[in-house]
């Protein structure tokens, strides 16, 4: 395996969920003060245009595209903006079964994997549905641990785990993608 992901395995942590096409609206507030505050326009927040303008300069050589928030012990993967499965539903959820038992092996810990909008709730603005609409087919949101007794503020004994195990998972995507380059 390989210690550092090469270019085409793009990985990127957010905290809030962007808007970042005017179509991705479910869920999402216009209230600036809301935690689901879409933004004033897509792609207002410069963070979130470096990172689009980004993946779309290098679309054709990113194959994964992986977006790590908190909390709930989730693999999610399109769709979230609407309850339609994905063209590529089947293998998506194959992959995050996979990644899920790979996570599960070190720690024991349980994620459940799926599309957004069926496994938890609808919601506008996540980057895995726009990576994927744009063309990179394995499109993932990890929500990490835990499931709600600690919520956002996650114990520092969790964490270096929570990497660890992350990080089994993360891979055996990267390896998966090595095989099945498109």
């Amino acid at each position: 395996m390989f210690e550092t992901p090469p270019l085409w395995f793009i990985t990127h942590a957010c905290f809030y969920k962007y808007l970042i096409s005017i179509r991705y609206s479910t869920g999402a507030s216009s209230n600036p003060c809301s935690d689901t505050f879409c933004g004033y326009s897509p792609e207002s927040e410069i963070e979130v245009k470096n990172v689009a303008d980004f993946i779309r300069r290098n679309k054709s050589i990113i194959k994964a595209y992986i977006t790590v928030h908190s909390y709930s012990q989730l693999l999610l993967f399109p769709y979230s903006y609407t309850f339609e499965l994905a063209a590529t539903h089947s293998e998506l959820l194959k992959v995050a079964e996979g990644a899920s038992a790979a996570l599960r092996s070190l720690y024991g810990t349980r994620y459940t994997s799926g599309p957004g909008a069926a496994t938890i709730y609808p919601a506008a603005g996540g980057s895995d549905d726009w990576a994927y609409d744009l063309g990179v087919k394995y499109s993932y949101t990890f929500e990490l641990r835990d499931t709600g007794r600690y919520g956002f503020l996650l114990p520092e004994s969790q964490i270096k785990p929570t990497c660890e195990e992350t990080m089994l998972a993360v891979k055996y995507i990267a390896a998966y993608v090595q095989k099945n380059l498109y």
